[in-house]
C-alpha cells in the first residue's frame, strides 16, 4: 500500500503529480491510500505502509473535461474524494471515452460531488455579507462564512476582483483569508464570535431588500432549498424575512386578481400563476447534459402582460451565478440601447433562448461558448411556453441562435434585420444582433456606428407596437 501525504485538503495540484506518478508507474487505485496531514481519509489507512509518492512523471494525456471536474471535486468535504479521482484517473487509460459515459455510477457519483462543490462556491458568492470594522489603518470589512466544502482558497480571487478598493477579512472555521487593498493572505481558523454582528449600513441595506421583496415570486420550499437557514443568521435581510412572508400571501393574492383582471387571461394567457409554475419547472431543467455543470437555470424575466419581449442567446458567467437575463457586459450595452431606445426594459419581457451557461473552462476563467443546434431544439420549448403565456405584440431575437430557436431554422441576420417578419404560429418578429456582437468589435468608429445601428433597432421594434 502506498500513503501519499496532502499537505492541505483543497491541494489539487500536490494530487495531481501524485497521481500521475502512480498512474504512471501502474499503481492500482487499491493500493493508494490518500490523505491530508496526519488525517488518514481512508477507513484502513492504519494498515497501510506509508512511503514517499513517485517523483511526478512526464503525465500523460487525459480528456479536458477530467481536469476541470477534478479541481472542483478536490475541494470537496467528501473523504473519497481523492481516491475516487485515482480510480476514475486509471480507468481513463483503459477507457479514452470514460467521460462521456454519464451512466457510470463512478462518473455519476464524482459529477454530483462537483455539482455540489459549485453550489457551495455559489452560495458563498450570493450570501457573504460584510460588516464594518476598524483597526489601526482605518475601516476593514469583516465576513463570517460556514462553507460545506473546501472552497475558501478557491473563491479568493472572486471576492479580490470584486472587493479590491477594499480592505476585508473572510472569517471561516477551517481558514481565514485577507486582502489589504494589494496582496492577499492567510490566516487560521476563526470563530463565528470573531466576527462583528452589525454596523449602521446594514439598515440601509434592509429597507432596500424590504422595498424590491417580491410576494408573486415567493416560494417557501424553493427559497429555503436555495438559501437554507445556515446562512440565515450572517445575512441582515433575513431578520425581516417571516414578517415579509407573513404579507406575501395577501400582497399576492392582490396582484393575480389585478393581472386576471385584464383580457389575457385563461387558458394559453398571461396566468402569472402558469408562468410561476413554467419557472419553477425550468429550474430543474435536464433536457440537454449544459444543466450538469451550470450554477442554475436562467429563466425569463418581466412583466406577465408585456407587449414587447427580447430573446438573446444564453446566460453568461454573470447570469449564471446571478439567476437574472442580462446583467453581465452584454446586459449593461443591451439596458443602454434600450434607454436609448426609448424602451422601459421594466415593461418588456427578457429572456434568452437557451436557459444554462454553456461555457468552456480555462484556467479560472469560464469562457462562453455558443449553442449547438441540439441545445437549443431542447430548450425550445421553454421559449414557446413563455411566448403562449406572455403573448407578446412583437418578439425580438437578439443573435443567430435566438433567430434560430423562434424561427426553427438557421437565419441571417444581414437579410432578414430591418423588416417585421411572422413567426411560425404567429405573431410579428424583428431580428437584430446580439449585443455581445458590439462588445467584440474592435474598431471604435465600426462599435460605434454598429451601435447606433443596434439603438434603431431597438426603437423601430417598439415603435411597431399596435
Amino acid at each position: 500500500m502506498r500513503v501519499v501525504t496532502l499537505s492541505a485538503p483543497d491541494d489539487f495540484d500536490a494530487w495531481r503529480d501524485a497521481a500521475r506518478g502512480l498512474a504512471a508507474d501502474g499503481t492500482p487505485s487499491d493500493d493508494v491510500v490518500w490523505q491530508v496531514g496526519d488525517v488518514p481519509t481512508d477507513l484502513f489507512a492504519g494498515e497501510a505502509e506509508s512511503r514517499a509518492a513517485p517523483a511526478p512523471s512526464p503525465g500523460f494525456a487525459v480528456p479536458r473535461a477530467f481536469l476541470d471536474l477534478a479541481r472542483n471535486v478536490v475541494l470537496a468535504s467528501d473523504p473519497e474524494r481523492f481516491a475516487l479521482l485515482y480510480t476514475a484517473l486509471t480507468r481513463l487509460r483503459r477507457e479514452p471515452k470514460l467521460m462521456e459515459d454519464q451512466a457510470d455510477p463512478l462518473i455519476r457519483r464524482v459529477e454530483r460531488i462537483a455539482k455540489d462543490v459549485r453550489r457551495d462556491i455559489h452560495k458563498m458568492r450570493a450570501f457573504l455579507r460584510f460588516r464594518e470594522a476598524a483597526d489601526a489603518d482605518g475601516p476593514r470589512y469583516v465576513a463570517w462564512f460556514e462553507p460545506d466544502h473546501h472552497i475558501v482558497r478557491a473563491n479568493a480571487a472572486f471576492f479580490v476582483n470584486r472587493f479590491a478598493s477594499m480592505r476585508w477579512s473572510i472569517l471561516t472555521p477551517e481558514v481565514s483569508i485577507h486582502w489589504n487593498g494589494t496582496a492577499l493572505s492567510e490566516g487560521p481558523g476563526a470563530a463565528r464570535t470573531d466576527a462583528p454582528d452589525g454596523d449602521p449600513t446594514e439598515e440601509v441595506w434592509k429597507t432596500y431588500y424590504a422595498n424590491i421583496f417580491n410576494p408573486a415570486r415567493v416560494k417557501v420550499g424553493a427559497m429555503l432549498k436555495e438559501m437554507p437557514r445556515k446562512y440565515w443568521k450572517n445575512m441582515p435581510e433575513t431578520a425581516l424575512v417571516p414578517q415579509l412572508l407573513a404579507d406575501a400571501q395577501a400582497r399576492e393574492a392582490t396582484m393575480i386578481e389585478t393581472a386576471q383582471a385584464k383580457d389575457h387571461a385563461g387558458i394559453g394567457g398571461n396566468s402569472l400563476a402558469a408562468w410561476e409554475a413554467l419557472r419553477d419547472e425550468a429550474a430543474g431543467c435536464t433536457r440537454c447534459p449544459l444543466y450538469k455543470p451550470a450554477t442554475q437555470t436562467v429563466f425569463g424575466e418581466g412583466p406577465v402582460d408585456a407587449a414587447l419581449m427580447f430573446v438573446g442567446e444564453q446566460p453568461g458567467d454573470q447570469e449564471d451565478l446571478a439567476g437574472r437575463p442580462f446583467v453581465g457586459p452584454a446586459g449593461q450595452v443591451f439596458n443602454r440601447a434600450l434607454g436609448e431606445a426609448g424602451v422601459d426594459r421594466t415593461r418588456v419581457y427578457v429572456t434568452n433562448a437557451v436557459k444554462h451557461f454553456k461555457y468552456e473552462q480555462r484556467g479560472k476563467r469560464r469562457v462562453h461558448s455558443s449553442p449547438g443546434a441540439g441545445e437549443i431544439k431542447a430548450c425550445h420549448w421553454w421559449i414557446d411556453q413563455e411566448r403562449m403565456l406572455i403573448r407578446p405584440q412583437v418578439t425580438v431575437a437578439l443573435g443567430a441562435t435566438a433567430a434560430r430557436s423562434l424561427f426553427g431554422k438557421p437565419m441571417t441576420i444581414s437579410r432578414e434585420r430591418g423588416r417585421v417578419l411572422e413567426l411560425p404560429g404567429g405573431g410579428a418578429a424583428w431580428i437584430t444582433v446580439h449585443p455581445s456582437y458590439l462588445l467584440r468589435l474592435p474598431d471604435e468608429a465600426k462599435k460605434a456606428e454598429e451601435y447606433a445601428r443596434f439603438v434603431e433597432d431597438l426603437r423601430t421594434a417598439h415603435a411597431s407596437l399596435g
